[in-house]
């Protein structure tokens, strides 16, 4: 089992867009295989930045589910409101 931080920067006043984006690719990923729970935070010290903590049952399924069409068209639509680019962290039991 791994988990897979997902960190994010939003543009200022896209917050609200942002937060139902977040909410569809997660409905969608319940959906994949291997896709075990997930939850998005807020920092508290930094409105604008996001991370996005998933658990999947195996690297290979978070790399299917990374690469698929359905995160590739919903990123589609997240990214233009990031001020950079997403940092991805795959996280595993020591």
């Amino acid at each position: 089992m791994i988990r897979v931080l997902i960190e994010r920067n939003i543009m200022d006043g896209l917050e609200d867009i942002y937060e139902d984006g977040v909410r569809s690719t997660l409905q969608i990923a319940l959906q994949a295989a291997g896709f075990l729970a997930g939850e998005s935070m807020k920092d508290s010290s930094n409105p604008n930045r996001r991370l996005t903590l998933s658990k999947w049952r195996s690297i290979q399924d978070w790399s299917n589910w990374f690469h698929s069409q359905e995160r590739t068209e919903l990123m589609y639509k997240i990214e233009p409101m990031l001020s950079e680019p997403e940092k991805i962290t795959i996280l595993e039991h020591a």
